[in-house]
């Protein structure tokens, strides 16, 4: 990637009453004052790789939120559509010489963009039943997959994969087929992970294990591998019962109470004098985990503060305690693909690769592009799916071009959307997360 020209931003036209709220009001001003417009951003940006379009890029982006936080752009339907394209994957934070806070940025913003004008996106019945009321709630979302999760297992599901062409899911709305298409394999593993799985060998740390929703639904064979793989390095693994998702699913969509809410349970849920850290698997809510101390600035802050101190991905923590090298073989070919909340909002990159570098005969090559978005980008692959099939399409083909057999990931997301372009394309590929292929090696016994 090449980085771009810097052309000025074409504003869109200012038209109708201003809103009756001012999105950036509460924006500390000296963050957008942090961006000197140099572009170098835009080569690292997925939707302005896609589309070439000023306002679709990073620094166009602040400049429309600077416009209108001034005063000096109205709102319109076009300026929230440059917005709510970004996919907040934050590659221009770890592309920008000056050290922009892009997230702190767009995420509030957005947040007050959803609170302040009558087109709410977040109101239709998708955010509302699908995304609020059941992706959260792991529970309910098993209940939910028994159908397709049979029709998976007799092999129905290939029938869903032609649906533009009249297949027997074509009466569905549209997000409800994407959802089924998106449907990774069943993991062979899932019974609940027990309270507490002690060390082996000499304990050298107990931590707490975060499952999160929609992980702990469709991937719990990858916390059972997590939990294995961190027994094996003498980490004594607590479960708490009454942890809940992250919060991340609404406050990305701009829905910010219920995701405190879900913060405040986590709070309550976790005894941070009794671990050594929380470990999370999956990138997103580790970001998300990260953050609770930004994004609420309540009586809580100190408890917030003291939690996320204590959150680390299962990659880092690894790194940093000093992996125990697992002894057997896997004889594959590898590409590792950086998930974006791990690489750029979590500043982790090198970690993983240190870890699935001591695994015996394990090739891993590098992939083109690795750090941009493959458009999984929580649940954005599910509402913006024009540009999530684009950006997957661009993200299988550096893929097929390593000659990999095997994609590595460490977010659910990423492992979804992945599985789902190479479905959709005809292409078989096996998508794992680290831990998984750790845990294989730990335990001698080939990829699944």
């Amino acid at each position: 990637m090449t980085a771009t020209t810097t052309t000025p931003v074409s504003l869109p036209v200012i038209s109708g009453a201003s809103t009756s709220r001012n999105p950036g009001a509460g924006i500390d001003y000296e963050l957008f004052l942090d961006c000197v417009h140099c572009g170098l951003c835009t080569a690292s940006c997925p939707t302005y790789l896609e589309l070439g379009n000023e306002n679709d890029s990073p620094r166009g982006r602040i400049y429309l939120m600077r416009a209108v936080t001034d005063g000096r752009l109205d709102l319109t339907s076009q300026v929230r559509r440059h917005l709510e394209l970004c996919l907040d994957c934050r590659a221009c934070e770890t592309a920008c010489p000056s050290g922009v806070q892009y997230g702190k940025l767009i995420e509030p913003f957005r947040i007050e963009m959803e609170k302040s004008g009558d087109e709410r996106k977040s109101d239709d019945w998708f955010h509302q039943y699908i995304l609020f009321s059941l992706f959260p709630y792991p529970d309910r979302l098993r209940w939910a997959l028994v159908r397709p999760r049979i029709a998976q297992f007799l092999r129905l599901d290939s029938l869903a994969m032609n649906l533009d062409a009249g297949g027997w899911l074509s009466f569905l709305p549209t997000e409800l087929r994407r959802m089924i298409t998106m449907l990774p394999p069943a993991g062979n593993e899932n019974q609940e992970l027990p309270p507490v799985l002690p060390a082996k060998g000499r304990k050298r740390a107990r931590v707490a294990l975060f499952l999160g929703c929609v992980g702990d639904a469709m991937f719990r064979h990858t916390h059972w591998a997590t939990a294995r793989v961190l027994q094996e390095n003498g980490c004594e693994v607590v479960v708490p019962k009454n942890q809940v998702c992250c919060g991340a699913i609404h406050f990305h969509a701009g829905s910010s109470e219920p995701a405190r809410e879900f913060s405040n349970q986590n709070l309550q849920a976790f005894d941070l004098k009794d671990v050594d850290a929380i470990l999370v698997n999956i990138a997103g809510c580790g970001a998300m985990l990260k953050d609770y101390g930004h994004h609420w600035h309540d009586d809580r802050q100190e408890d917030r503060a003291a939690f996320t101190a204590k959150v680390k991905d299962v990659n880092e923590f690894l790194d940093e305690l000093g992996l125990i090298p697992p002894k057997g073989s896997i004889p594959v070919t590898a590409t590792y693909h950086d998930a974006c909340h791990l690489a750029h909002a979590q500043r982790i990159r090198e970690q993983p690769r240190n870890l699935l570098a001591q695994i015996p005969d394990l090739k891993l090559i590098d992939l083109p592009e690795s750090d941009v978005c493959c458009g999984a980008a929580g649940t954005y692959n599910l509402t913006e799916t024009e540009m999530a099939d684009r950006l997957g399409n661009r993200k299988l083909q550096n893929i097929l071009s390593t000659g990999a057999s095997v994609v590595i990931t460490s977010n659910a997301g990423c492992l979804m959307q992945i599985i789902r372009e190479g479905r959709m394309q005809g292409h078989k590929l096996t998508v794992m997360h680290p831990m998984e292929v750790l845990d294989a090696s730990y335990r001698g016994v080939p990829l699944t």
